[in-house]
């Protein structure tokens, strides 16, 4: 992975609300329709290349992100810098770290960005990124950071879950994700959507939708709904399992046959390897009904179901 970093100096004297140089909102239909023709851009569907062009969405994931002046901002996909914009105008000691993919658009937010507060663009791919090496290397592995982006829908699941795994000291995520994704991220037990990927986002985090946004706010449109979400991962996951690799591997023989009876989902699942005895034990010991589905169980049962299929299997 070819890693290319930009050290953008910025005039730090500026009127709160302000763009210090007069520079065009970037988030409208005419600032982004210039950066485009200016820089002879041509987009890629790919690469998930849909810019904002409302600034109320803007302030919405503002007032979300809560941001301190001196806090370190990460963005995902910063493309031609419509959040980016907004986002420098908060920080006045804090750093400014902008991923992006696309090695064209790096050039793009170089030269828009030239007056601005000292930023860092780099022309990586996030989901091959080296967190443990950027962090280290930028000295930022005991600060507070928040992670916030307009993420392309092929890969918000495995990025989500990559983060909330890592040992990042991450504030809060503020992402932009695909309508149909956050509902199954937010939702509740007993919930047609509820699911492995609730589980695994609950289980390490408080998370909540801030709103919905239409495909009208994007330049080009999208030809989906998304949403923004807030992901406050904690400082300390709140349940206790005897053996996480086993809970996920559980979780995921529930939902694999989800409309089967418990008992049956975790017998015939490929995640899991127990014997009909074990589970009705495992069961027993968990106090949950055998003939229950297990997309009605709270996290909480289902920890407490996996720490009785690891004694079981150990006694």
């Amino acid at each position: 992975m070819r890693i290319i970093i930009i050290y953008v100096k910025i005039n730090t004297t500026k009127i709160k609300g302000e763009f210090i140089n007069n520079m065009d909102i970037i988030a409208t239909p005419s600032g982004t329709d210039n950066i485009i023709r200016k820089f002879n851009l041509k987009l890629y569907k790919g690469l998930g290349q849909n810019f904002l062009i409302d600034q109320n969405i803007i302030k919405k994931i503002i007032e979300a992100s809560n941001i301190e002046k001196d806090d370190i901002i990460i963005e995902i996909g910063p493309g031609i810098g419509s959040l980016t914009q907004f986002l420098l105008e908060e920080i006045e000691d804090g750093k400014y770290f902008g991923l992006e993919k696309d090695k064209r658009l790096v050039g793009v937010l170089q030269e828009i960005f030239t007056e601005y507060q000292e930023a860092v663009f780099l022309n990586a791919d996030v989901m091959e990124f080296n967190w443990d090496n950027f962090l280290r290397e930028s000295n930022l592995e005991n600060k507070n950071i928040k992670i916030i982006g307009n993420l392309p829908y092929y890969i918000t699941t495995p990025l989500i879950i990559d983060l909330l795994k890592r040992d990042i000291n991450c504030l809060t995520m503020i992402f932009m994700v695909q309508k149909e994704v956050a509902e199954r991220m937010v939702s509740a037990p007993g919930s047609k959507v509820f699911g492995s990927l609730s589980v695994v986002v609950q289980f390490y985090s408080n998370i909540y939708k801030v709103d919905d946004i239409p495909p009208t706010v994007f330049r080009p449109r999208p030809n989906v709904d998304s949403s923004i979400v807030c992901i406050n991962p904690y400082e300390k996951v709140p349940y206790d399992t005897r053996d996480e690799e086993l809970f996920f591997n559980v979780v995921r023989g529930i939902f694999q046959q989800r409309r089967k009876k418990i008992k049956n989902s975790l017998l015939k699942s490929s995640t899991v390897n127990f014997k009909r005895e074990e589970v009705m034990e495992g069961l027993k010991r968990s106090n949950i009904n055998p003939g229950i589905r297990g997309e009605k169980l709270e996290i909480e049962k289902m920890v407490e179901l996996s720490n009785a299929l690891y004694a079981v299997q150990r006694k």
